[in-house]
């Protein structure tokens, strides 16, 4: 049984709408997080992109068994994956080890011996994999689309 993602107010994580990114980074890395990031804090998009997910994962799987990987987490670790077009050791190290990244995925613990979520390579194998470039396409489609709908409404302004 899959969830979206609720971020718990623990003692210890920053909340995902406040993470902080640094600007002067010439990495691929952060601007895709920050887009991330973007997609999670407005609504009506973060509506149309896990609406999209749960049709593709969730709506042919039974509501039984054990919790599966967030939605969130699949979608940060697919777009993360692609993004830098890497294997999937490569992934498993900056699931675990990166801090801006664990920050977006909303598993950070900063401080106060919280035991941290890890992510087990099979696991993520499994339930990374379930997000084709098709849904990865679309998903790209509604983001773009909001963002001219941005760029019209400080346009008309």
């Amino acid at each position: 049984m899959r969830h979206r993602f609720q971020q718990q107010t623990t003692l210890g994580i920053t909340p995902i709408s406040e993470v902080k990114f640094p600007l002067r980074s010439r990495d691929e890395l952060p601007p895709v997080l920050m887009a991330l990031q973007h997609i999670f804090i407005t609504p009506e998009l973060n509506e149309q992109v896990f609406a999209l997910l749960e049709k593709k994962i969730v709506e042919s799987k039974k509501k039984t068994g054990r919790r599966g990987m967030d939605l969130w987490h699949i979608l940060v670790l697919a777009v993360i994956r692609h993004t830098l077009d890497t294997n999937w050791d490569r992934l498993e190290h900056i699931a675990n080890y990166d801090v801006l990244l664990r920050k977006i995925l909303g598993v950070h613990v900063e401080k106060f011996g919280i035991e941290e979520i890890e992510f087990a390579y099979q696991t993520m194998v499994d339930n990374v994999s379930l997000i084709d470039d098709e849904l990865l396409h679309q998903i790209n489609l509604i983001v773009v689309e909001h963002g001219h709908n941005l760029l019209k409404k400080k346009t008309k302004k």
